[in-house]
């Protein structure tokens, strides 16, 4: 499983599970968000925190993502690692483009929502 959504409220968080984020996963990731997007859910985070590097093919992929959701009075937030960004981010300066964050509980509570207490199992 490359990509698993999980929703919190209105807001649908994207989780990609790839170091590697290139053109040979860019159409099934588009696909996977498009269905979310055509259930109803325009309040996207995409969750890149796993990822060590993203191409421009994929980024591609994120910015009609990005457009499509605008264009329904949505947004499309990102989380990954600044301390060690993607090249291709900051040639392309997507990275002053999206609203980024350092980790899931900030990108959802800037959409006003408050994330659920994780169960700590004894």
């Amino acid at each position: 499983m490359d990509f698993k959504v999980e929703k919190f409220e209105d807001v649908a968080v994207i989780h990609v599970f790839l170091i590697r984020a290139t053109l040979a996963k860019a159409v099934k990731f588009r696909e996977f968000v498009n269905e979310t997007i055509d259930n109803g859910t325009v309040k996207l985070i995409v969750d890149l925190s796993m990822c060590e590097y993203v191409d421009s093919t994929f980024l591609g992929a994120i910015v009609s993502l990005f457009k499509r959701v605008n264009s329904l009075n949505g947004d499309l937030r990102l989380v990954y690692n600044k301390e060690a960004p993607s090249l291709m981010f900051v040639l392309t300066r997507m990275d002053k483009v999206f609203k980024t964050f350092q980790n899931i509980d900030e990108a959802i509570q800037s959409y006003g929502v408050n994330r659920p207490p994780k169960l700590n199992w004894k």
